[in-house]
């Protein structure tokens, strides 16, 4: 049996891939470490609480102490690094948090692998480390190969983390892999980022904040497709290399929140156009051929689809969504858009 250490298990893109880990392979003991902030949900982790192959630590990545105590008792082969502070908005709202968790944090996960000799360590990283590339040159993709520009405290952290984990690989040999995704969608997503921000407002006939005119660019994918492509990586996925996860479904925002307004029977005028991010990343593209042609991965869900299967999540699961809408996240959201 492999002991496979998932951190952030208990937020939206490492709670799918714990359950996408248990069903795939169901002989793994699958540990989850969480510090439960506000986006971390325990209820997300409901049903995996009922399975005997899962474990739940609640700690902090950048409490070396605890972090180690959990790597010396449950010795793990293969760690997953999920764990992150990752909203751009509250990265400009608040830098200090994003360094601290999303460069030292990661540094303590390596140095524990590296102490407890765990086989491979793979870095979830994000496609906003290359920047933006301009709207209209639709021929751009990102590659490996793109250099790091950055644009906001969030993606810097990333970047920062993400050279860290390449330069524990060459310095002490670290078995490291990385990936870069675009922009996920699907279950337990907390309801600060477009998709599950638009169905919670629409649910609730609030208004559809939307930066600017919408134009902007991004590259989705249903989070299972993601969940899919990581587990090939980290069994089958060359130590040292970053690989490239897009959905290719490249979409403006403001197309997005439409279609988000057919599905829920709401109408447009709900869309609400306020004052555009600082620094607003302008389009996302993702080439990701090297993926599919090592690890022979493509993404299994059409876009109209899997929107369709994360509203009716949404609807379905109302209690889950309204047990996570807390004063801080109403505040936040008065802070983000009340005044825009």
């Amino acid at each position: 049996m492999k002991t496979v250490v998932v951190t952030g298990g208990a937020g939206f893109i490492g709670g799918n891939f714990v359950y996408h880990m248990l069903e795939k392979h169901p002989d793994y003991k699958i540990v989850c470490i969480d510090c439960l902030t506000y986006a971390g949900n325990l209820s997300t982790l409901n049903t995996a609480l009922k399975n005997p192959s899962f474990k739940f630590c609640k700690a902090n990545i950048c409490d070396r102490g605890s972090i180690y105590g959990i790597f010396e008792a449950e010795r793990p082969d293969i760690v997953i690094n999920f764990a992150a502070e990752s909203h751009v908005d509250r990265s400009i709202e608040d830098p200090e948090v994003f360094l601290r968790t999303n460069i030292l944090g990661t540094q303590v996960i390596m140095d524990a692998c590296l102490k407890y000799g765990a086989s491979r360590f793979h870095q979830v990283s994000t496609d906003e480390v290359y920047g933006d590339l301009p709207l209209d040159r639709p021929d751009l993709r990102f590659t490996e190969e793109t250099p790091i520009r950055t644009s906001s405290p969030y993606s810097a952290s990333k970047a920062a983390a993400d050279l860290l984990a390449l330069a524990y690989h060459r310095t002490y040999g670290l078995p490291a892999t990385i990936s870069r995704c675009g922009n996920n969608y699907g279950p337990y997503h907390f309801p600060e980022k477009l998709i599950p921000l638009m169905i919670t407002n629409a649910l609730n006939d609030k208004p559809l904040p939307v930066y600017r005119q919408g134009l902007n660019v991004r590259d989705w994918i249903y989070v299972r497709d993601h969940c899919e492509a990581i587990d090939l990586i980290i069994h089958k996925g060359r130590t040292g290399e970053v690989y490239n996860i897009g959905g290719g479904n490249e979409m403006q925002n403001i197309d997005i929140v439409r279609r988000i307004c057919r599905e829920l029977g709401k109408p447009e005028s709900l869309i609400s156009f306020v004052t555009d991010r600082k620094g607003h990343d302008l389009r996302y593209a993702i080439d990701s051929s090297k993926l599919r042609k090592e690890l022979g991965w493509t993404p299994r869900t059409e876009f109209e689809d899997g929107l369709h299967r994360t509203v009716r999540w949404y609807l379905e699961n109302r209690e889950w969504l309204e047990g996570i809408i807390s004063g801080e996240y109403l505040s936040y959201c008065e802070r983000m858009y009340g005044n825009r």
